[in-house]
């Protein structure tokens, strides 16, 4: 969409100086984030668009943390390990989750309800102290240099200024970061490769006694696999989708008869673009209607199937990433590289999902995420510090999806678990670089892995460096 004339918008409002830290942005990095500063002393606002915190998995139904074991031993510590144990304490994982799931399987993702997912978010934020704003969002920011100096936020309130020391950009889309003048880079024009969105649903009646069921969760990987290589391709042979869907994530079981069914692409879908985001959600209502008929036609247990609703925001999968001091890629992962200053170490497949319907593609996705893409059980690459860093800014950081990694290695580590290591490490970061006067991208990062290993992360490496991975 284009302007032929401009507004010029100028406005007093008011200012708020009573924060040390803005968060940007409530999804499993923001929410991680702003709660392990407040934990830390700081004095911190959290802003988030919707309702609650979590993210993709509660507002758009990916109800699945990734994988957090390497089939050797756990990979996740912090506030994430502890995220997930406070789950399962509580009976939010999936019916029949153990604590191996993420101690020690290799590649397996961990079904949640996301219910439980938002009233925890909510307990902790509350507990540590975060002040948080649901419907509101970052809209302006005012720099000098490569500080930034506040932010303005919107909500049913209007226009406020948030001055603050340090910001924490957690939106996916790096929108603080845009705003502040970051250099960023923007899936469709500096990849050409734009991941497509899905828009999940979540699903009740289904009959998990069905004897391809059999009583644990591998009769239920069983059918998911048999679903996407025998049932899917049969559907699609058969001319049952208006599109050829080659490929679907699948179906999760969150509850005794309900569960989350991640499938359905919206190809060529632009997040950064409203137009492209609204009829994305109007064309995904329409597919979910596809594949509720899909399941009760060819899937075992899913005869009585009822769709209960579709998520209310779009899962979106890539939009625009910062450069940071330092790019992770691909190469990198498949060297199962690790770095002095890196803050997490994780070891998903890349999952950069087929991009259009052809037969080629799927083929691609196919080879890479199933085959020769997998990294081998112990196995890991580094998730550097260097990455959350915005190239030369002194206080801004960033958390999420939005990090600096290549188009392929992006694939693997924006995931929720990995998405909220990230967020604990930022907020060390900010609260280190308010305390010791050190600029974020000049951080002490020995004194960083320090103080998260502390916290209970699980930081590898045999050497610490003070200066970060460029």
């Amino acid at each position: 969409m284009t302007a032929s004339e401009t507004h010029r918008l100028v406005r007093d409002i008011p200012v708020d100086d009573s924060y040390d830290i803005l968060v940007a942005g409530g999804g499993p990095a923001g929410a991680a984030a702003a709660i392990c500063a407040a934990r830390l002393g700081a004095r911190v606002l959290l802003v988030e668009a919707t309702g609650c915190m979590g993210g993709m998995g509660t507002s758009s139904f990916v109800t699945t943390f990734g994988p957090m074991g390497d089939g050797e031993r756990p990979l996740v510590g912090g506030f994430c390990r502890e995220m997930v144990e406070n789950m399962h304490q509580r009976g939010f994982l999936g019916p029949g989750v153990t604590p191996d799931f993420w101690a020690k399987h290799y590649n397996r993702w961990i079904p949640f309800h996301p219910e439980g997912l938002k009233r925890l978010l909510d307990e902790k934020a509350m507990e540590s102290g975060v002040d948080v704003r649901f419907f509101t969002k970052v809209i302006d920011a005012e720099t000098d240099g490569t500080r930034v100096l506040g932010a303005v936020i919107s909500n049913v309130e209007g226009y406020r200024f948030i001055r603050a020391k340090a910001f924490v950009d957690c939106t996916g889309d790096a929108t603080l970061s845009a705003l502040a003048g970051a250099e960023c880079k923007v899936a469709g024009v500096d990849w050409p490769d734009t991941a497509p969105g899905t828009l999940c649903s979540l699903y009740a009646n289904i009959d998990w006694n069905d004897p391809a069921y059999g009583d644990d969760y591998a009769g239920l990987d069983a059918v998911k696999l048999r679903t996407r290589k025998e049932l899917l391709p049969q559907a699609v042979e058969e001319g049952h989708f208006s599109e050829e869907y080659r490929f679907m994530p699948g179906m999760n079981k969150i509850g005794e008869s309900i569960a989350n069914v991640n499938a359905g692409h919206i190809y060529g879908l632009d997040g950064l673009d409203s137009k492209s985001l609204s009829d994305g959600m109007i064309k995904g209502r329409q597919v979910a209607v596809e594949f509720t008929e899909f399941y009760r036609k060819y899937v075992p247990g899913c005869e009585n199937i009822e769709h209960v609703t579709t998520a209310p925001v779009m899962g979106v999968r890539d939009t625009r990433r910062i450069v940071g001091e330092f790019t992770l890629t691909i190469e990198d992962y498949e060297a199962r590289r690790q770095f002095p200053d890196q803050v997490c170490v994780y070891n998903r497949p890349p999952d950069n999902h087929p991009t259009n319907t052809s037969k080629e593609e799927f083929e691609r996705f196919k080879k890479q995420f199933e085959g020769q893409g997998k990294l081998p059980k112990g196995a890991s690459v580094g998730i550097p510090y260097s990455i959350l860093v915005p190239k030369g800014w002194e206080n801004l950081w960033v958390a999420g999806r939005c990090h600096s990694s290549g188009h392929s290695v992006h694939g693997s580590i924006r995931a929720q678990s990995a998405a909220y290591m990230m967020g604990q490490a930022a907020a060390t970061a900010a609260w280190q670089s308010i305390k010791t006067g050190q600029p974020g991208c000049d951080l002490d990062t020995e004194t960083l892995c320090t103080s998260l290993r502390d916290a209970g992360c699980y930081l590898p490496q045999e050497t610490l460096s003070k200066t970060m991975t460029r």
